[in-house]
């Protein structure tokens, strides 16, 4: 596929299953053996399609109204590469963590490798740490 058809991919993918938690979607073009890296941490992988469900139930189910929005995306060859800001409010516990009501503004970078129309290798690289701290799960120590 053309560079530009794997932008496309990525405007649909962030819009449809961030923006408007379309499920079906995540089917539709993560490839079966297509593995994510970095939703859950550094070293983390998210392997197929029904382990990415669960991560999207999570993440909307801590933040239900998320948006995100598309500051940047461009691609060459197999791969698209997306940085994203994103408006939530932490108003459920599927994180784990009692909902606490607080807006939180994250920022990140997606890049995605694509073969026939689907994603097969994602990298991700966002504010995790940011994130617990709006919504005061954690603190950052103070200097000595």
């Amino acid at each position: 596929m053309a560079a530009d058809e794997n932008i496309q991919l990525m405007r649909r993918w962030f819009q449809e299953v961030w923006n408007e938690g379309r499920i079906k979607t995540v089917y539709e073009l993560l490839s079966a053996d297509g593995v994510a890296r970095g939703q859950r941490g550094a070293d983390a992988e998210i392997r197929g399609p029904e382990e990415f469900v669960k991560f999207v139930r999570e993440i909307r189910g801590a933040f239900p109204d998320i948006q995100v929005t598309v500051e940047d995306v461009f691609g060459a060859d197999d791969r698209a590469v997306l940085r994203w800001s994103a408006v939530m409010t932490h108003t459920g516990d599927a994180l784990g963590l009692p909902a606490s009501g607080r807006t939180v503004h994250s920022r990140g970078i997606t890049i995605a490798r694509f073969v026939d129309g689907k994603i097969v290798e994602g990298w991700d690289s966002w504010d995790q740490l940011g994130m617990l701290e709006q919504i005061g799960a954690y603190k950052q120590p103070l200097a000595a």
